[in-house]
Parts: structure tokens; C-alpha cells; sequence
């Protein structure tokens, strides 16, 4: 495909998933039409990068639907003044779109080769307000806490607590839960407000686990 095939398929992939799906964010809207998602795939997937599915990346990596990670970003209800994290960079895409609504993201990667293939599509792109930093991402980035928003780039078993005490008062954590021997999951809207924390259920979705969290599943019984 060339680009101008490529811009098609793009501006099909909001007419045809993102709008119909009760997203309302403008700018969310604006970001997934202007950037170009099969940059951040391997070539012999590019073709994939605008169907409505999850497409691997590569090393158990997956690049997360179109359609859940628009309405996970919706129901954050991201204001421009928001500091970021992302929890999982993969190679960048999730995190670009991200930035495109906010003034600082911080993401955390444990995958080296991740880190570099992010660093460098985000830098092709020019997209200068993102540090992706070497990081557990099961741990999050309890240094430069408090955050407005955390946003986690595939599915865990339930919603990291831990994680989520990094929210800011008045902070909001959106994922995928994937409940292990569940074959459908949900997108959650995890808010802080004071010691409290809260976990509203959106939407239906089935996302691949991010690496790291599986072994939590253990602990869910």
C-alpha cells in the first residue's frame, strides 16, 4: 500500500470503528486520523495496521484494537493540562496517540528492543513531549507520581492497584481487565479521589495480556 492508500484506510478506520463506537473526544478523533498507524509495525504487517483487530507487533507484543484504545482514551476524559503514563510503550503508538491530548507522557517499557523502536518512531515523528523510560511495568513509576492519567498498553488480569495509588487526586487509570478462564473482558475506568479508589466497567473488549502481568493471575483466586 502507498501512503495515499494508507490515508484511506486510516480515515475509514474512524468512519467505520471509532465513530460508531460513542466516542465523543474530538481530539482523540483528530489523533487516530492523523497518525499513521502501520508506521508502527513491521513492514509485512503494515497492511493490518487499520482492521479492526489486534495485530502482534512481535515477542508476544500486540498493537491494541483501534476501537479500544479510542474509548479507553474517551472515558479518561484527558485534558491537555494532564500528566500522563503509560504502562507498556510497545512501539510507540498507543503512546503517540496519547500524547496528542496531553502536555507530558511518561512510558514505561521493560523490553529494550520496544524502547528503541518507540523512541525512534516517536522521534520520526516528531512527537518531543514523551519519555520512555527503563522500567518494571508492573511497578509503574512511583518516582514522578502523582499522575492525572494512566493509560496501560494491553490487558492484566485486574486493574493494578499499586499502579493506580500513583494516581493524582481526582486521577483516572483506564485497561483492559482480562479475568483469567474469562474469554470476554472489560474496559475500566479506575478513578482516585482521596485514599478511595473506585473501578467503573465501560465496555466489552478482549485484548492480549501485557508481559509481566500474567503471573498475577495466580494470585486471583
Amino acid at each position: 500500500m502507498n501512503d495515499t492508500q494508507f490515508a484511506k484506510a486510516r480515515r475509514n478506520m474512524v468512519d467505520g470503528q471509532i465513530l460508531p463506537n460513542r466516542v465523543t473526544d474530538e481530539r482523540v478523533i483528530e489523533a487516530m486520523e492523523t497518525l499513521p498507524r502501520e508506521v508502527f509495525l513491521p513492514q509485512q504487517r503494515q497492511t493490518l495496521a487499520y482492521t479492526d483487530e489486534t495485530v502482534l507487533i512481535e515477542n508476544g507484543r500486540y498493537m491494541m484494537q483501534p476501537m479500544v484504545l479510542a474509548r479507553l482514551l474517551d472515558v479518561a476524559e484527558i485534558k491537555q493540562s494532564d500528566v500522563a503514563m503509560a504502562i507498556g510503550c510497545g512501539t510507540g503508538y498507543g503512546v503517540a496517540v496519547l500524547a496528542k491530548l496531553v502536555d507530558t507522557v511518561i512510558a514505561v517499557e521493560s523490553d529494550a528492543s520496544m524502547r528503541t523502536k518507540s523512541e525512534r518512531n516517536l522521534g520520526e515523528l516528531g512527537v518531543d513531549n514523551v519519555a520512555v523510560v527503563d522500567g518494571v511495568m508492573v511497578e509503574g513509576n512511583p518516582k514522578d507520581a502523582p499522575y492525572d492519567v494512566i493509560y496501560v498498553d494491553g490487558a492484566v488480569p485486574e486493574y493494578p492497584e499499586d499502579i493506580a495509588r500513583q494516581l493524582a487526586d481526582g486521577g483516572r487509570l483506564v485497561c483492559v481487565e482480562m479475568p483469567p478462564g474469562k474469554p470476554v473482558g472489560r474496559g475500566v475506568l479506575v478513578t482516585r479521589y482521596g485514599d478511595s479508589i473506585s473501578k467503573r466497567e465501560v465496555f466489552d473488549a478482549v485484548e492480549p495480556l501485557l508481559p509481566g502481568f500474567e503471573k498475577e493471575a495466580a494470585f486471583s483466586f
